[in-house]
């Protein structure tokens, strides 16, 4: 019996893996693949590599938390272990049914929460520490955002090149007896220096990735000694290369729900700041959502980049009833900053339906940057970028999808078994 149940619990911890690797994979090399920077088959390769640096490094931590931190390792029998896993699966397929990108990690720790609590083991000071974390990160997210689009983004909007290239970044040169790599020719300097971005953003989101989410697949098996920690990473590593090399194909041709209507640069962006949040919180044990930090950082750079239109003094002047003021957005990601009648680069979506030919004039000199206080406000809002309903729906699921597993598996360790 304990042998099935450990095989059963293997096979939960590879399915959870390979879900991860489907989705993560898209989010982390879309832009890469969109732009034609590398071949989804490439993608799926460095993704792997650096999900094992993130996971055989810094996601050590968090398996140490999540395995006999929040309750103790003796908790977690070979029944305890597939009925934790079994509700991170299923917050899993409840987020793809509401087509939401619900946190693992939140729900992870929610059913290994409610079994502490049906068994009294659960260790409330390090939970305190933990659930703080989750409502810091999301507004250190939403600051960094918010100066960054006001401050830095429109500089970096004017000057960086995203496109979409014709062929691959780097070729093969086969002409002569010996093959030659080399840069495609048609690639401008600018171009080169936005590539390099992307894709190394893209590794680092993989080592991000792999340092958050190792611990989600593999943590109740460690806790109840059915692998090692050496054994979990492998075998977590394993489930997310596979889900990246099979299923991620069609999230990579998408893009991933989450970036498509991003700019190339805001979503680069974003996926930096959220990927640093959680690298650090991985670096400390404490188990934490990427799509929360990344979503808060893209709520904080819209408004940011709409804020430019009034000055600080401005901003902290109540309006008057006479005057109500400019109305600040977060819809101005998606708006010209140069008076232009389009945005100034091409969006993560664009890129991947390789809407974005190239044009003549996308190696011209940088445009002028509005002062702040001088920018319109018609253009900063010409496209919208949040749907309000949208977003509350997100918010609720975030909430709730942690709650039902918290309630599902106290009700499963208490009355059950």
């Amino acid at each position: 019996m304990v042998t099935l149940l450990v095989v059963a619990g293997l096979l939960v911890a590879a399915f959870v893996g390979f879900t991860i690797g489907g989705s993560s994979t898209g989010v982390a090399f879309g832009p890469a693949v969109g732009s034609k920077l590398v071949r989804k088959a490439t993608a799926a390769g460095l993704f792997s590599v650096f999900v094992f640096l993130g996971a055989w490094t810094v996601g050590r931590n968090v398996i140490v938390t999540m395995s006999e931190g929040i309750v103790p390792a003796a908790q977690f029998t070979p029944v305890a272990g597939v009925g934790v896993l079994f509700f991170t699966g299923a917050s899993l397929l409840v987020s793809n049914i509401y087509g939401v990108p619900a946190s693992t990690s939140m729900t992870a720790v929610g059913a290994i929460v409610g079994l502490g609590l049906a068994t009294g083991s659960l260790n409330e000071a390090l939970m305190f520490t933990i659930v703080s974390a989750w409502i810091v990160a999301p507004l250190i997210g939403l600051a960094i955002g918010a100066v960054i689009g006001r401050y830095v983004y429109p500089q970096l909007e004017a000057r960086l090149s995203f496109t979409r290239l014709e062929r691959q970044l780097i070729q093969v040169d086969r002409s002569g007896r010996v093959p030659r790599v080399r840069f495609n020719r048609n690639a401008a300097p600018r171009d080169l220096i936005g590539s390099v971005l992307v894709l190394g953003i893209a590794c680092y989101m993989g080592f991000s990735a792999g340092a958050s989410n190792a611990a989600n697949a593999v943590a109740p098996l460690v806790g109840n000694r059915a692998v090692t920690i050496d054994q979990g990473v492998l075998l977590a590593v394993a489930a997310i290369s596979l889900g990246g090399f099979t299923i991620a194909r069609r999230t990579l041709e998408t893009v991933g729900d989450g970036i498509t209507d991003l700019p190339i640069l805001a979503a680069l962006i974003v996926s930096t700041v959220g990927a640093t949040i959680i690298t650090i919180l991985s670096y400390f044990g404490i188990p934490a959502s990427l799509a929360v930090s990344t979503t808060c950082c893209i709520i904080g750079l819209g408004w940011g980049r709409a804020s430019r239109v009034v000055t600080l003094a401005e901003l902290a002047t109540p309006p008057s009833k006479t005057e109500p003021g400019p109305k600040l957005t977060t819809d101005a990601l998606a708006a010209p900053s140069t008076g232009d009648d389009r945005p100034a680069g091409p969006t993560v979506g664009d890129l991947a339906s390789g809407a974005v030919p190239e044009t003549a004039d996308q190696h011209d000199d940088p445009p002028s940057v509005p002062p702040i206080g001088e920018e319109d406000i018609e253009e900063l809002t010409a496209e919208s970028l949040f749907d309000p309903a949208a977003t509350s729906r997100i918010v609720v699921l975030w909430i709730l999808t942690p709650s039902l597993s918290v309630v599902g598996s106290y009700l499963l360790f208490a009355l059950v078994l």
